[in-house]
């Protein structure tokens, strides 16, 4: 199947606009339900060789069309195929209808879900709920659902795992625990943020030769990234020198927590900074000279010196919510507010209690994780992730900043473009790897990057990172310090 294309709509762009294109290019509706169909099938066959006995769970619209085809093209192929309707068959209407009745033709049979998927079974196809479900899902619905999940059966979606709400990637009571999910015409954005990552599984995509009609015909409403974006990194020039590359200053490592400090500047460092100096608590000195040679270290005493200094600032990795990191954040704020920044952490803990109609802040990027971006919208953690999409326009509209919603999908928006990174993994569940992640765009801040383009560049490198050093090791007990290697090895390109 073809590469994912870059632009992400909603699920209602998506349903509206493939009618409009359909009837541009003269296509019947029924023709692309019966391209869906074959498009999934194919996937299996080359996917799942040894597949033999298909049950194919099929709900009463669209997507239950799509699994009428599916299940007659396996029946014609000599699969063995047990179909599930879930609802009433009567419920079914138009081109799903046709699918119904072509199924039954080719012999097929209609059965009642069953309490469990049999031994039998190889390979289960979810029909049963498309893109138009936004509330609770009915009892019935669930109990299927539920079903399938428990079996050890891999599981293809069609077009958006059923459960799962696709413009926000939020789970809708219980939804389908996808192998792998295909998804038609146009990416919707849901699919790959939020709850999505656990659903989804791997992702691929199907155009039904409208899908070039279609993106030109619509606009996206957030864009998704690739490795390719690593294109947008600047070539050094090989007569180039440190001061060449940035003076970053980090301002954190309160009492006690030298070792925020030490990622985020050894992150820096590896991603290309020229220059670097910390200013720490006089406790995290020498911890911090100790693990980093390569940095300049000093006390609280050197803000002001060093403030006039760099180039770019990452305030607030483990800074403290005590006086000292207070002071230090005021410092910051207030003598070099007009340098390009980024805030994390404790620096964000600071943030939200700023008055920011008397000192709005410029040229910064914002690094929260749900829990802090709740803190900062003064709202619950269960809030911002139940649409990622609002949460993180809402912070851009209130900071007025760039701002990166880490978790699974990360978001990064200036309040007009909003942009998904595309990698990551579970591994980086970890304590650190957001201070690992703040040194680095801190540090394509002060080589000179927008902050729009730090923030992008900086969370595709991160996660690339970290999938390249899972790839090696696995996830499971991968620590931020793991990442700081892999980070060289993304950002200057040695897998292409």
């Amino acid at each position: 199947m073809p590469e994912l294309p870059k632009e992400l709509y909603l699920s209602d762009t998506v349903r509206q606009g493939e009618k409009r294109v359909a009837e541009l290019l003269d296509i019947p509706m029924h023709e692309l339900m019966e391209r869906a169909g074959e498009s999934v099938f194919s996937f299996i066959q080359q996917r799942y060789e040894h597949c033999r006995h298909v049950l194919v769970a099929t709900g009463t619209g669209n997507n239950g069309g799509d699994g009428y085809v599916i299940a007659r093209l396996a029946l014609m192929s000599g699969y063995k195929v047990t179909l599930w309707q879930v609802g009433s068959s009567q419920k079914i209407s138009g081109d799903a209808k046709s699918a119904e009745q072509l199924f039954l033709s080719a012999g097929g049979k209609v059965q009642e879900p069953s309490a469990e998927v049999d031994d039998c079974i190889d390979l289960i196809v979810d029909g049963i709920l498309g893109t138009g479900i936004t509330g609770k899902l009915r009892e019935s619905a669930e109990s299927v659902i539920t079903t399938l999940n428990k079996s050890k059966c891999p599981i293809i979606s069609i077009d958006v795992p059923s459960g799962l709400d696709s413009d926000t990637g939020r789970q809708l009571g219980t939804a389908v625990e996808a192998t792998a999910t295909v998804t038609f015409i146009a990416l919707k954005r849901g699919l790959v943020t939020a709850q999505a990552r656990s659903h989804v599984g791997e992702l691929l995509f199907a155009g039904l030769s409208i899908d070039r009609a279609f993106a030109d015909h619509n606009e996206p409403d957030a864009l998704l990234t690739s490795s390719r974006w690593l294109d947008r990194l600047k070539v050094r020039a090989q007569d180039s020198h440190k001061g060449n590359h940035g003076r970053l200053l980090v301002v954190g490592g309160g009492d006690g927590m030298s070792g925020a400090a030490y990622l985020a500047a050894a992150a820096s460092l590896r991603s290309g900074t020229g220059l670097l100096a910390s200013i720490v608590h006089k406790s995290s000195c020498l911890p911090m000279r100790s693990l980093l040679p390569e940095a300049m270290v000093s006390d609280v005493e050197q803000l002001s010196e060093r403030l006039e200094w760099c180039t770019s600032i990452c305030v607030g990795v483990g800074l403290s919510r005590l006086d000292w990191g207070k002071n230090a954040y005021e410092a910051v704020m207030s003598r070099a507010y007009d340098v390009p920044k980024v805030i994390d952490a404790d620096g964000l803990y600071w943030l939200a209690q700023d008055d920011l109609d008397a000192r709005p802040i410029e040229n910064t990027v914002i690094t929260p994780h749900p829990g802090e971006a709740a803190m900062l919208l003064n709202c619950s953690v269960k809030e911002v992730e139940a649409d990622r999409y609002l949460s993180i326009k809402k912070l851009c509209q209130k900071y007025r900043c760039v701002t990166v919603l880490k978790g699974a999908g990360t978001l990064i928006s200036d309040g007009h473009k909003t942009v998904v990174c595309h990698a990551g993994n579970a591994g980086m569940a970890t304590g650190g790897m957001g201070d690992v992640l703040a040194g680095l765009i801190s540090s394509l801040l002060a080589q000179g990057y927008q902050p729009i383009d730090a923030a992008i560049l900086g969370s595709v490198i991160h996660s690339m990172a970290a999938d390249h050093n899972a790839n090696t090791y696995g996830q499971v007990g991968m620590m931020a310090s793991d990442v700081l290697g892999s980070i060289r090895h993304i950002i200057n390109r040695l897998d292409d």
